[in-house]
């Protein structure tokens, strides 16, 4: 059994699928996240699936205070880690965030400092143990601001700069820093939502998370052709784009 991976967010439906897929390969697992009820059966369905190690515990990424101790108790509970998977993201309330900065924070907090705050330990573990891998999911919606969705794009804009600066940073440990873009995906935090199109679903994304870790990619789009579609975009001269109703 290859050693343990840290899933933060694990009930959410990309983390679930993602945790299959590694549980499949033949990893132990530790699954975090609010619903300590939901993680239970989470983690009875892989032992039962995969016939694997899988533990789990209460993790709140709002709570920035509490992330050193978390990290280490999940340490104590492991054992050395193989990687740490952060699949977080809150799409929160862009029509009244754009008005009141206290919503705005919310999104703000839970998708770029809650994350920035976890992923500092991690990141210090990581670079000591010289090997193993951080891998975030952040959104093609970091990629250009639009009015739609501005405040969390603008979020995992900023993740993903961090991820940028983190993987420069452990490139000389040996430690893989893999940053995942996901288009419109089939979740429960899209569901509704106008607009959607070319929609994936959590386990393309989870299979191809657990590709792109074997491949030491450095970051993935997810489906892959949402890289030819940011880029166009980002090479919309500001002139136009900022007349544009995306």
């Amino acid at each position: 059994m290859k050693r343990p991976v840290l899933i933060l967010g694990a009930t959410s439906a990309i983390a679930r699928a993602t945790a299959n897929a590694l549980a499949e390969k033949g990893y132990s697992l530790y699954l975090a996240s609010r619903d300590e009820q939901e993680l239970g059966r989470i983690a009875q369905d892989l032992r039962v699936r995969y016939h694997t190690d899988v533990q789990y515990g209460f993790y709140d990424i709002g709570n920035l205070e509490r992330n050193p101790l978390f990290f280490q108790q999940v340490l104590q509970r492991t054992g050395e880690l193989e990687g740490v998977i952060l699949a977080i993201g809150e799409l929160g309330k862009q029509t009244a965030a754009i008005h009141d900065f206290n919503e705005a924070e919310k999104i703000i907090r839970r998708n770029y400092v809650g994350a920035c705050a976890i992923l500092t330990p991690c990141a210090d573990y990581m670079e000591k143990l010289k090997k193993g891998f951080i891998v975030a999911i952040t959104s093609v919606a970091g990629d250009r601001g639009r009015q739609s969705n501005y405040v969390y794009g603008s979020a995992k804009g900023g993740l993903t700069i961090f991820l940028q600066g983190l993987r420069n940073r452990l490139s000389a440990s040996g430690v893989q820093v893999m940053t995942v873009k996901p288009g419109f995906v089939d979740t429960a935090m899209t569901f509704g939502l106008p607009g959607m199109f070319l929609v994936a679903q959590p386990s393309q994304v989870g299979n191809a998370i657990v590709r792109g870790i074997e491949k030491k990619k450095n970051e993935i789009y997810v489906p892959w052709f949402w890289s030819t579609i940011m880029g166009v975009i980002k090479c919309i001269p500001e002139r136009l784009f900022k007349n544009m109703k995306l």
